[in-house]
């Protein structure tokens, strides 16, 4: 029995069909938070049980009878750690053999400031006793394509990360990596996957390809992290959240969004998507 935690969310359901190709259905758990929204993995055939990540006594119940779980780092900035412990000791408390964690690239010498609860998140894992695998995922390829849009709309492509290399990937890749790992024949228990994308682009290499898929000039324009965030908060995301995508970037600048190790395509047996077939479907 193999549990999915936040289930519902991008990453959740991309895992659990990657899943469904590999195991019966029936032997893989949708933990979600909000069961009524998760009518289409029931109607996959399999089991939708409630977990909130904040209410420990819904994740005990959740995990009866799992031998894995993969926990999908929460979204919640600064409850996560918390949040993550919850996990932890409900999986341990159920005597699960495994548990896969989906950290943060480098997550131990990583200059954002992400990194943080990842690393806490890590070191209590250690601690627990649980056997655990990490995945440390790179950026997400789609972070980036959310901003093309308006960089067309608006002429430029703007962001903080100057000349740093970006080994991003799309979260489909990530997905089916997690799920390689959660049904490898291979023991998992201590390893740590450094998971990146094939292609490293700047952000200049990005607007580039914008501009040709699109046929419109749209340069890169660098700016101070600070006003990268104002410019976010003024677009309406919400300023932690704007906060926490300018000190990515900076920490891009860093080279912590890099990384030339192949090792997400060697888990897939494929390459990683082509980020201009990305491209040239979000124009689409």
């Amino acid at each position: 029995m193999i549990v999915v935690t936040g289930a519902t969310g991008q990453l959740g359901r991309l895992v659990i069909k990657h899943l469904i190709s590999k195991v019966d259905a029936s032997n893989i758990i949708a933990a979600v938070r909000t069961p009524e929204k998760a009518g289409d993995l029931s109607a996959l055939a399999v089991q939708v049980r409630e977990a909130d990540y904040s209410r420990p006594e819904t994740l005990k119940t959740a995990f009866a009878g799992a031998e894995k779980i993969i926990l999908i780092s929460s979204s919640e900035l600064g409850q996560r750690a918390e949040q993550h412990m919850n996990v932890i000791e409900a999986a341990k408390s159920e005597g699960v053999s495994l548990i896969a964690y989906t950290s943060l690239l480098h997550a131990d010498t990583s200059p954002l400031g992400l990194a943080a609860e990842h690393i806490e998140t890590e070191k209590y894992l250690k601690e627990s006793g649980v056997p655990f695998v990490l995945l440390r995922n790179g950026w997400y390829t789609e972070n980036y394509l959310a901003s093309v849009a308006s960089s067309i709309e608006h002429g430029a492509f703007i962001g903080s990360a100057g000349k740093g290399k970006i080994s991003s990937a799309a979260r489909e890749d990530y997905a089916q990596a997690a799920a390689v790992v959660l049904t490898s024949e291979e023991p998992q228990a201590g390893k740590v996957h450094e998971l990146a994308g094939d292609q490293s682009y700047t952000l200049t290499d990005l607007a580039a390809l914008i501009s040709r898929e699109s046929s419109k000039e749209i340069p890169y324009v660098n700016l101070p992290e600070h006003e990268f965030k104002g410019a976010l908060v003024g677009a309406g995301l919400p300023e932690p959240f704007a906060a926490l995508l300018a000190n990515s970037d900076t920490g891009a600048s860093k080279g912590g969004l890099f990384d030339e190790q192949g090792e997400l395509s060697s888990l897939i047996g494929r390459s990683t998507t082509n980020l201009s077939e990305m491209i040239k479907a979000v124009l689409a």
